[in-house]
């Protein structure tokens, strides 16, 4: 199994939510975990609850990624911080697809190429990059959706490209890789009140919802498989939550049709 290969783990995100239960899973799984979060708090009680390794980094800190990747050889990564924002590319704000871009995207790139140059090199390890159906998928306005940014959308949908290209770039290696792409899940973004989330308490709530244990498991399912094996992407959605939308605006509402409102009901 791949777990009896790997002794080192870092996972972004570890403050909550996806990331901590992901640190709880590879730690009960053996593994020696560098939680990397901003909220030093939660992080110092994740510490000792699993013994992880508590690293308060902001990930827009690029020096300090490059530091942390010194700190072991690692051989999993999971890239599983992110941020998202409500509205469309009507009403972006210049300031959130900066964050966007930096959080989901640009630091994953970056912890990418400090990291993965020396799985090469040792012929072991495995990449977990965290994306969402936002990166497969289109969403309209509708009452059953959350209505995530378009720059969401982008960044995620950078995610699924790069780890699709870091295998090619990983030809003849025994480095994994895996996109775990998740629908909706009880967090902090949909504003879950036990994650510390600020959203519509609707968004999770009212729906039967994943968890973030889900999401670890899928993790561990992809990372625990023989080294033989890749598990190349993984689409996780509630049983209740269906993917696909086909709506027509009639000429009279087209005409009308001008921005989406911020609070739309959207996912």
């Amino acid at each position: 199994m791949g777990f009896a290969d790997y002794r080192t783990a870092l996972v972004t995100g570890a403050s909550s939510g996806i990331g901590a239960a992901t640190v709880r899973r590879l730690s009960d799984e053996g593994l020696e975990v560098y939680a990397i979060g901003r909220n030093s708090e939660r992080l110092t009680r994740l510490s000792a609850q699993t013994g992880c390794r508590a690293c308060v980094v902001d990930l827009n800190d690029t020096r300090a990624l490059t530091e942390l990747a010194k700190a072991a050889a690692f051989d999993v990564l999971v890239n599983n911080a992110g941020q998202s924002r409500r509205g469309s590319i009507l009403n972006t704000a210049a300031e959130d697809v900066d964050t966007l871009v930096d959080v989901n995207l640009r630091a994953v790139v970056h912890l990418t190429r400090l990291i993965v140059p020396e799985m090469a090199k040792r012929d072991r390890g495995h990449v977990v990059n965290v994306s969402s159906i936002a990166g497969h998928y289109a969403f309209g306005e509708n009452a059953t959706t959350f209505n995530s940014s378009v720059a969401y959308h982008a960044t995620k949908a950078g995610i699924h490209s790069l780890t699709k290209q870091l295998r090619v770039d990983l030809y003849g290696t025994r480095v994994r890789v895996t996109e775990v792409s998740p629908g909706r899940v009880a967090t902090a973004i949909f504003g879950d009140p036990d994650e510390g989330g600020e959203g519509d308490t609707r968004f999770v709530g009212a729906f039967e919802t994943l968890q973030p244990e889900d999401i670890a498991d899928a993790i561990a399912f992809a990372v625990g498989t023989p080294i033989r094996m890749n598990v190349a992407t993984l689409e996780v959605v509630p049983t209740l939550q269906v993917i696909g939308d086909l709506r027509f605006a009639r000429r009279s509402e087209a005409a009308q049709l001008t921005m989406i409102d911020d609070g739309a009901d959207n996912a």
